[in-house]
C-alpha cells in the first residue's frame, strides 16, 4: 500500500510539473501577444521598429521574469482559492478558474508599473512615453484578459474534440474497423500535440496508440492477448 501511495504521489507531481510548464508556456505567448498588440494600439505613431524595441527593453529591464512569475504565482495561488489539494488540475475548467482567481491579471499591472518605472529612470524612454504607457495600461490588460480568456475556450474545444475523437477510434475498434481507427487515431495525435496534458485524455490517448499500433504492427489482426491488452492500458498510465 505504502508503494501505491508513493507511485501516485510521484505521478501527481509529475503531472502537475506538466500542467505548470504548459501554462507558462502558453500563457506566457498570449500575454506577450496581447502586450504587442496593446503597445501598437496606445503607441500608434511609433513604428514597427520602434514597437520592438520598446519591447525588448521592457524584456531586458524584467518584463519576461514578471510574467513568467505572475502567471507561477496565479496558478499556486488560485489552486488554494478553488481548493485543489493534490497539485493538479482535472479539467480545463479548474485551469481557467485558477488562473483567474490566482489575480494574473493585477500581477501583470503591478509588473508593466515596476518595468515601465525602470526604463524610464534609466532613461531608455523620456516621460511621455512612459506616461502614455501608463495611461494606456488598461488597453494592454483588457487585451490580455481577452485573449488569456479566448486560448482556454480554444482549449476546452481541442478537448471537446479529441474526446469524441477517442469515442469514435473505441467504436471503430469494436466494429474491427481499422481505416476508421487510423483516421481518428491521426486526429487525436494531432489535437494532442496543442492539448493541455489532463491525465484521463492523456491516459486514453495513450492506450489508444498503443492499442493502435500492436494492431497495426500485427498485420491489422485485432486478436490480441489479454497480456497484451492489460499491458498497453498499463503503459498508457505511465
Amino acid at each position: 500500500m505504502e508503494n501505491i501511495n508513493i507511485n501516485n504521489l510521484e505521478l501527481n507531481k509529475k503531472i502537475e510539473k506538466s500542467q505548470n510548464n504548459f501554462l507558462e508556456t502558453i500563457l506566457g505567448k498570449t500575454i506577450n501577444t496581447a502586450i504587442d498588440i496593446g503597445l501598437r494600439t496606445i503607441l500608434p505613431d511609433f513604428i514597427q521598429n520602434q514597437v520592438i524595441d520598446l519591447k525588448n527593453n521592457l524584456i531586458n529591464y524584467g518584463l519576461k521574469d514578471g510574467i513568467k512569475k505572475s502567471i507561477d504565482d496565479s496558478i499556486n495561488i488560485g489552486k488554494s482559492a478553488i481548493g485543489i489539494i493534490t497539485g493538479k488540475f482535472e479539467n480545463i475548467t479548474q485551469m481557467q478558474e485558477a488562473v483567474k482567481s490566482g489575480g494574473i491579471i493585477d500581477n501583470i499591472s503591478i509588473v508593466l508599473d515596476s518595468v515601465v518605472n525602470k526604463i524610464h529612470s534609466k532613461g531608455v524612454i523620456n516621460s511621455s512615453v512612459a506616461k502614455t504607457i501608463k495611461q494606456g495600461k488598461n488597453i494592454i490588460l483588457n487585451n490580455i484578459e481577452k485573449n488569456i480568456e479566448n486560448t482556454f475556450n480554444s482549449q476546452l474545444k481541442a478537448l471537446n474534440n479529441t474526446e469524441k475523437n477517442i469515442e469514435n477510434w473505441k467504436k471503430n475498434y469494436n466494429d474491427r474497423n481499422f481505416e476508421g481507427m487510423e483516421k481518428e487515431y491521426k486526429k487525436i495525435r494531432k489535437e494532442l500535440n496543442n492539448l493541455a496534458p489532463i491525465e484521463k485524455t492523456i491516459n486514453d490517448a495513450r492506450t489508444i496508440e498503443n492499442l493502435h499500433l500492436l494492431i497495426k504492427n500485427n498485420g491489422q489482426n485485432f486478436e490480441l492477448s489479454n497480456e497484451q491488452i492489460e499491458l498497453a492500458q498499463k503503459l498508457g498510465k505511465e
